[in-house]
């Protein structure tokens, strides 16, 4: 009993800091995104917490506030509508591009009875003549991305490789550089390093 008691504690306190109503009524410019920055990484410093301690039950917990907080839902689509992609609308045609249409999007931007839409198919010319096909989402498909990645990301960050360097945040190419460096300089380390492509790994698909 005490055990439910305390983690009915903790996701209401978890709840109050991450500012997460779905009823309040959003206003773009009225975001504080310090603070909603600040509320998302603390409820991410909980989950792996809560990771580290085995108690799955709370990891789930804390995911279901991150991912319905006011924070969690105005940063995923600030993510979307500040990339380079900003512009390209999926099926339905529609783009973010107004303080307006922000707003309402973090407004309505909702896990339960979500069901994505079809990707937008355009081809992409290659520098040999052939062509690369794009499946491009929606921007409410993409939001919803950027959404459960925040609730994902801690975890994959975690549970990782400590030497995988790809695709990985507060990483980059000097990292990796930097541990090849210090792997390969002994007298003791490998001589040969292989390299391995696959010829056209996606142009075909089963």
């Amino acid at each position: 009993m005490g055990t439910q008691k305390q983690e009915f504690v903790d996701k209401g306190a978890a709840d109050v800091a991450a500012g997460a109503s779905l009823r309040d009524p959003v206003d773009g410019h009225s975001i504080n995104w310090k603070k909603a920055h600040r509320n998302v990484r603390r409820l991410q410093a909980r989950i792996v917490k809560a990771l580290k301690a085995g108690q799955k039950r709370k990891v789930r917990a804390l995911q279901f506030i991150l991912a319905r907080s006011l924070s969690g839902r105005a940063i995923a689509v600030k993510r979307v509508t500040t990339n380079r992609g900003k512009r390209t609308p999926g099926v339905d045609g529609e783009v973010w591009d107004t303080p307006r249409k922000k707003a309402q999007a973090v407004e309505q931007l909702r896990t339960r009875g979500y069901h994505p839409q079809p990707l937008r198919r355009k081809a992409i010319p290659k520098k040999n003549g052939g062509q690369r096909f794009l499946g491009i989402p929606t921007m409410k498909d993409r939001a919803m991305q950027a959404l459960h990645a925040l609730t994902l990301d801690p975890i994959a960050e975690t549970l990782a490789d400590l030497n995988s360097y790809s695709f990985r945040q507060e990483r980059s190419a000097a990292d990796a550089i930097e541990q090849c460096f210090s792997v390969l300089a002994r007298r003791t380390s490998a001589q040969w390093v292989l390299e391995g492509d696959i010829k056209a790994c996606y142009d075909h698909t089963s």
